[in-house]
């Protein structure tokens, strides 16, 4: 029961909420308020600053959760991998992801987790790449899944995956016939992009600019779905992953043609906190998930009606086999 309670405890810090910490553990928020004040009670300090909105942790809470976290943490880790000695691999997975991510992979992913792992839970939750991260750092999810990861000090990163980058056009656009085209052809061209506040737009303006080819962006927004409505009505062009439109492609709502002099791609990746004690569950989520990267693919290319690709922040890496050598690129 006192095991439960620094659950609770760490629950409540974690999400920044009681009523979010009541849903994770099944009970009342009333329930979670009682567990709290018993700790306090028990210990003979405030751990919360209630009069704060929202509450703060005080300078022992702090020093409390930090221990109460790597324990429950450690426990829980231990559980699972006891269970593992039996083959089984039982336990909840928390998951944050970007919502093109998310909504690319996931459904066939958690499909097949499910079946190799029928006792298992996955939470998944959709948020922007800084937010990803926020959760991730905090201890409130074991794994982010994110485009162009950056490991710190903090932040260990597993590669995934590299996504094609190409030309997105209307099919009433007069590029709209090609099957490739060179990076050149598009010079001059109006150009639909992303906000420049946005990693991919400062990506593709580099790419670009690297190649000397200068275009005329008409409008900017910051999300893939506004962006895709308005290259469908003709507005312009657009740089995009290859996969955040293969639905359009199917329903012939939009044209994606190759880059066949340049290769550019959106690097994918695995986030996990330095330090954190993945448990078993989170490990085979990883090892699944990067195992079976090419088996997903080819699911999620034949189940392209089922993929919904809503809000994000993307980012991109380049590479052509003329440029190589001079390209500069965060380590993953």
């Amino acid at each position: 029961m006192h095991l439960k309670s620094l659950k609770i405890f760490c629950d409540v810090v974690g999400r920044r909420s009681f009523s979010r910490a009541a849903d994770d553990n099944g009970i009342s928020q009333s329930g979670v308020s009682q567990a709290v004040l018993h700790l306090e009670e028990h210990l003979g300090v405030k751990l919360l600053d209630r009069s704060k909105r929202p509450f703060v942790l005080t300078p022992v809470g702090e020093v409390y959760y930090e221990g109460c976290r790597k324990l429950v943490q450690r426990y829980y880790s231990l559980e699972e991998e006891v269970r593992a000695l039996h083959e089984k691999v039982e336990g909840r997975v928390r998951v944050a992801s970007i919502y093109s991510v998310g909504l690319s992979y996931m459904n066939v992913f958690l499909r097949r987790f499910r079946e190799k792992y029928p006792k298992t839970q996955v939470g998944l939750d959709y948020q922007p790449p800084e937010r990803v991260y926020e959760l991730v750092r905090n201890d409130q999810v074991d794994v982010g899944l994110v485009s162009y990861p950056r490991s710190s000090r903090d932040i260990n990163v597993v590669a995934w995956r590299q996504e094609p980058m190409v030309v997105v056009c209307s099919p009433d656009h007069e590029l709209a016939q090609r099957k490739s085209l060179r990076l050149a052809e598009l010079k001059g061209r109006d150009m639909v992009g992303f906000n420049d506040s946005l990693r991919i737009r400062r990506e593709i303006d580099k790419a670009l600019g690297r190649h000397n080819v200068d275009v005329r962006v008409v409008m900017q927004f910051d999300n893939i779905e506004t962006l895709k409505r308005a290259i469908e009505i003709n507005a312009g062009i657009s740089l995009l992953p290859e996969v955040t439109v293969r639905r359009e492609s199917v329903a012939e709502t939009l044209v994606a043609i190759s880059i066949s002099d340049v290769v550019l791609t959106r690097p994918l990746g695995v986030i996990y906190r330095r330090g954190h004690d993945l448990g078993t569950t989170a490990r085979r989520f990883i090892e699944l998930l990067t195992a079976e990267t090419e088996g997903v693919r080819t699911a999620t290319q034949s189940n392209g009606n089922d993929e919904n690709e809503t809000r994000s922040s993307h980012d991109l890496q380049t590479t052509s086999e003329a440029s190589k050598s001079a390209l500069e690129t965060e380590p993953v």
